[in-house]
């Protein structure tokens, strides 16, 4: 807590007058991911598919930190806001025409994209837009 009062530039008693602890902050900076990211799919094109995986794997690479922080251990379920996890997923669902499974299936694709650009293990010179593509296709069906 003391380390992020001194980013913000404020004292670490400060922080406790918002947030009991440690884990109130994450809670905190990991709900900002779904809004977030559902706030910049809901701008893309609803409905499409690679629209809508494009405008997703765009802020995740924007925020690489709080893309981890939010997707590299358990979700904090019962912390998080009412409704928020349907918010974000909704545009997803909406695009797979309802199919529960090929929603989940689309983003178990994007998330392993994201994580391993943010990783970092692919070759210079890989063409990872066009492997987006490819792959936001193959599940479009």
């Amino acid at each position: 807590m003391r380390s992020l009062a001194d980013r913000l530039g404020i004292k670490a008693p400060s922080l406790y007058k918002h947030f009991p602890d440690k884990s109130a902050v994450e809670v905190e900076l990991i709900a900002q991911l779904p809004d977030e990211s559902a706030a910049v799919c809901e701008t893309a094109a609803p409905g499409s598919l690679d629209a809508l995986t494009e405008a997703y794997h765009a802020y995740a690479l924007r925020h690489p930190h709080l893309y981890r922080l939010a997707t590299e251990r358990p979700l904090p379920r019962h912390a998080l806001p009412q409704g928020l996890e349907e918010r974000a997923a909704a545009l997803l669902m909406r695009a797979c025409g309802g199919d529960t499974d090929l929603a989940r299936d689309t983003w178990a694709f994007a998330h392993g994209m994201v994580i391993l650009e943010i990783h970092g293990p692919f070759p210079d010179g890989a063409d990872l837009g066009a492997a987006w593509k490819r792959g936001a296709r193959a599940l479009d069906r």
